[in-house]
């Protein structure tokens, strides 16, 4: 189904909060943000036909990330932007924001910040995406914290793209099966969990796709790792921003009306994982074409 226009331009405090990720991750930090904002309309785009964004070129991330941006203010009216994914928000958050300097920007980041109020044994594991681990930004990030404990960063190839794949019901069974075959792979290599002085006591989740396999990474690493993940820091900063610019909800709408979830990609998959993990009927779902025109 094509993307419907939303009409004529409503009050600026009842336009809806922009979200998007390259596909179906960018999910958990929607849901953190309903939960703080239960108030308020969101429209979130997943670029399905183009994910994962981590193993893209940097050129080809910052074009996406413009053209969903222009496509969301264009046709939604939106009055904030969520960037939900690690890797878009280093290769091209700061180029947006120049881009739209009134339009509050809101990014994620590896919480490696919050990881080190955690973490006991000053370990920590850091799982991300390729694109994002070999961002500038990434490096500064790293930078300011890594003498204040050992980090053991690990870019994770493929793990992204087999999340995506398992909410499609032909994919399912065999995407799982290497979901837990690369977490195996990729935190074996990171070094030894647990709470031991030398163990990695804490993981933090660096890409927004990897909050949907918590439940597998506990078996493998145990209860006593803490995993972090950045959705409720995104939805609390995303609140503060609305709030000094004065455009924070008046007051309740209908949940028929607070949400939309387009995709350039395959609507079974997104109406899959809507219903797994937001607990959304399929008609919140829609299609948009690839190139956003139309």
């Amino acid at each position: 189904m094509a993307d419907r226009d939303m009409g004529p331009r409503p009050m600026k405090t009842c336009m809806p909060i922009g979200v998007f990720d390259s596909g179906i991750g960018g999910l958990s930090v929607l849901r953190a943000l309903q939960h703080e904002l239960p108030h308020e309309r969101f429209v979130y785009l997943a670029d399905n036909a183009h994910a994962p964004y981590g193993e893209k070129s940097e050129n080809f991330i910052r074009q996406r990330s413009h053209a969903i941006t222009e496509h969301l203010l264009a046709r939604h009216h939106i009055k904030a932007l969520v960037v939900a994914c690690n890797t878009a928000t280093a290769v091209a958050i700061h180029e947006l924001r120049t881009q739209h300097p009134a339009l509050p920007l809101v990014g994620v980041e590896p919480a490696l910040k919050p990881a080190l109020a955690l973490s006991q044994t000053r370990h920590i594991g850091v799982m991300a995406t390729r694109g994002t681990v070999a961002s500038d930004k990434f490096a500064r990030l790293l930078g300011s914290v890594q003498n204040e404990a050992h980090f053991a960063v690990q870019a994770c190839n493929g793990l992204a793209l087999a999340i995506e794949q398992s909410t499609l019901p032909d994919q399912a069974e065999v995407a799982q099966e290497q979901i837990t075959q690369l977490l195996k792979t990729y935190t074996q290599a990171m070094g030894h969990f647990g709470s031991a002085p030398d163990d990695i006591d804490t993981l933090v989740l660096g890409c927004t796709h990897y909050v949907f396999v918590e439940n597998t990474l506990r078996q493998l690493l145990g209860p006593k790792v803490q995993l972090v993940s950045t959705g409720e820091p995104v939805a609390r900063q995303t609140r503060r921003l609305l709030a000094a610019a004065g455009l924070l909800s008046q007051g309740p709408i209908a949940p028929a009306q607070s949400i939309r979830l387009l995709t350039t990609g395959d609507l079974r998959g997104l109406r899959a994982a809507a219903k797994r993990w937001l607990e959304l009927p399929p008609d919140v779902c829609q299609s948009v074409p690839a190139s956003l025109q139309a």
